[in-house]
């Protein structure tokens, strides 16, 4: 074979390439011209990096059935830049412009050193599959430091959530809120989310991660509501300081179930949920309330469900018959008769179905309440 008879000579030629000082810092030039993430680098590191791609090109073309060890440098060439903050893109660009300069150096020495066309071809042929092989250690070395360092990230960011969010210890000094873009006397959102794609989260720009199996963290600016996203159920505090963020994180995770249970969606004011927050709390006295004033009505009854229905649609609309007969899409009359049979069949005040009277605002509370918990 001819890539047999001729490889000593070539193998000798490829030897003297990785010698030369001169080759290396060519492909260092060419390897920065075509990528100015790798000239970013300074220019010994690229001539370490060079130097390195051709001794294990070298080396495995030498065993023809090259072991992982020789790729050992490739792989630990990827996780350093990945760990450098290279893209990807830009470390392929340079490995490729270099890897193309020495096969044209290769060629020129081999027909300098009088190997044929037909030989140069095939052994070259065969050299680019071993310096192929090379550049998918070195990518494969970027990728698995790349998954590593977001792990580490990740767990890092959670970490400091955790502390700051459920109050453990020991709290942040100055200089690791610093590198999260927080500061000790600073004043943040608390945001938490049913959402389990942090995607999701990305119009907020804060520390977020996961904290007890839910997306939280703190933002010190809110975007526009039309900006998040509609589709996730999004619970936002007040700005207030660091240490009042845990107790303020409590009040965020209870008004997300709060609103959950009542199928709302977007991005939600804490404030705005104060009052199913507060209510949600008490499921006993919501039961026993409901009992009270609604336990003559049957669950099973459609007829019951639609007075109490009624009823509900009532007083979230101010209890204004035109109102509520609109959102019922029913006439004023019909709101009136229903709200006259529940109050028949049950112990409600009789101002619920007085036009001309108006439940005060504990009465108002009490009907919602009972209401909203017979209705569930």
């Amino acid at each position: 074979m001819a890539v047999t008879t001729r490889s000593g000579t070539f193998l000798a030629l490829l030897r003297e390439m990785a010698a030369d000082v001169r080759i290396v810092d060519e492909l260092v030039e060419a390897a920065r011209a075509e990528s100015p993430d790798v000239a970013r680098l300074p220019a010994a590191e690229n001539r370490r990096h060079i130097s390195m791609l051709l001794a294990a090109g070298l080396a495995s073309f030498e065993h023809r059935d090259p072991s992982q060890s020789d790729f050992a440098e490739a792989v630990r060439l990827g996780a350093e830049r990945a760990a450098q903050g290279i893209p990807i893109g830009g470390l392929l660009a340079g490995v490729q412009a270099g890897r193309t300069r020495a096969m044209q150096i290769a060629i020129g020495r081999g027909r300098a050193a009088g190997i044929p066309d037909d030989v140069l071809l095939e052994v070259l042929l065969e050299l680019d599959g071993y310096t192929g092989v090379l550049e998918r250690h070195v990518i494969d070395g970027y990728h698995a430091a790349e998954r590593e360092l977001a792990r580490s990230h990740w767990e890092a960011r959670t970490g400091l959530l955790r502390r700051l969010l459920l109050g453990g210890e020991p709290a942040p000094a100055a200089d690791e809120l610093a590198r999260w873009g927080l500061r000790p006397d600073g004043r943040y959102h608390c945001v938490v989310s049913d959402a389990t794609d942090p995607a999701r989260l990305a119009a907020y720009r804060g520390v977020f991660g996961s904290v007890d199996t839910r997306l939280a963290g703190l933002t010190p600016w809110l975007p526009s509501a039309s900006v998040g996203d509609p589709d996730a159920l999004v619970v936002i505090s007040p700005a207030g300081p660091l240490p009042q963020i845990p107790a303020v994180y409590e009040l965020c995770v209870a008004a997300l179930s709060a609103a959950s249970g009542t199928g709302l969606r977007g991005p939600r004011r804490l404030v705005d949920l104060a009052g199913e927050t507060a209510l949600a709390a008490q499921p006993l006295l919501a039961e026993l309330l409901s009992a009270d004033l609604l336990g003559a009505l049957k669950p099973g009854d459609d007829f019951h469900r639609e007075l109490a229905t009624t009823a509900l649609a009532y007083l979230d609309h101010g209890q204004r018959l035109d109102h509520t007969a609109a959102a019922l899409h029913v006439h004023p009359n019909t709101v009136r008769y229903r709200l006259r049979r529940l109050l028949e069949i049950t112990g409600m005040p009789p101002a619920l179905a007085d036009p001309g009277a108006r439940l005060t605002v504990l009465e108002t509370l009490r009907c919602w309440w009972a209401l909203h918990a017979w209705l569930k």
